[in-house]
């Protein structure tokens, strides 16, 4: 169902700005896999996977410190950061698929609006090698007009700095630019770079939207381009009641 805060005008957005894990492919199963392995390496009891799914959204350091408790030896978690990276290297592909739908709906936003086409491109925390990897390998690269990773620039979101290098790529401003994404990492990069924002309950972290809630919300991939087609307001007055003017987060 297509929930609304505040109504993203439709007509005005020139360029989607997609996360990648949770939001166009389910990774879990490879990451955890290679989290498991790393923690076997080095002798640690294994995580479940609903666990390290928790850990997931802030790039690859980050996930290794979470699941290793955040450990004081800086040798020891750049030794294991090393092997998880090297690991899913090899693994990134085994069990990680595009969600059903989701090249339909890329087809739908991938339309002109108003005569100009709309662009798209990917602002992942990954790394930005096996992003690209990822995004090639599924059949997704098409799409997209850039693929950046998490250490494609000195910063990660929810720093806007990425989400701005790829509006002033693409020519356009961030007000008619949309961050499309399952956690508070992709909303909170919308509003600090004064773009929209819209949230995915279907991915990794839907739980983090409900404490940092996006302009607009959908549960599938189906509903995304659905979010941005003249009717969405009639429909979400429907279902929502009023609903607040346009206005970036």
């Amino acid at each position: 169902m297509l929930k609304i805060r505040r109504l993203i005008p439709p007509q005005e957005l020139r360029l989607f700005i997609f996360d990648l894990d949770g939001t166009l492919v389910d990774s879990r199963l490879d990451l955890a896999n290679s989290i498991n392995a790393m923690l076997r390496h080095f002798d640690r009891a294994e995580l479940p996977c609903e666990v390290i799914a928790n850990y997931i959204g802030d790039g690859a350091p980050m996930l290794v410190r979470r699941s290793l408790g955040d450990p004081d030896d800086e040798q020891f978690f750049k030794e294991a950061m090393q092997f998880f990276l090297d690991w899913y290297r090899e693994h990134k592909l085994d069990n990680t698929y595009v969600y059903p739908g989701t090249f339909e709906a890329l087809d739908r936003l991938r339309a002109t609006a108003n005569g100009v086409a709309r662009k798209m491109a990917v602002l992942s925390n990954k790394p930005v090698h096996p992003s690209r990897a990822i995004v090639e390998a599924l059949g997704l690269g098409k799409y997209f007009f850039q693929v950046y990773g998490g250490n494609s620039f000195h910063t990660k979101k929810p720093d806007p700095f990425g989400a701005l290098k790829l509006a002033e790529e693409a020519g356009v401003h961030p007000e008619q630019t949309v961050v499309i994404g399952d956690s508070h990492n992709d909303v909170l990069t919308a509003r600090n770079a004064g773009m929209w924002s819209l949230g995915l309950t279907y991915g990794l972290a839907p739980q983090s939207l409900v404490m940092t809630p996006p302009d607009m919300l959908v549960d599938s991939p189906e509903e995304i381009p659905q979010a941005f087609e003249p009717e969405a307001e009639s429909r979400a007055r429907e279902q929502n009641g009023d609903v607040e003017p346009p206005s970036p987060s």
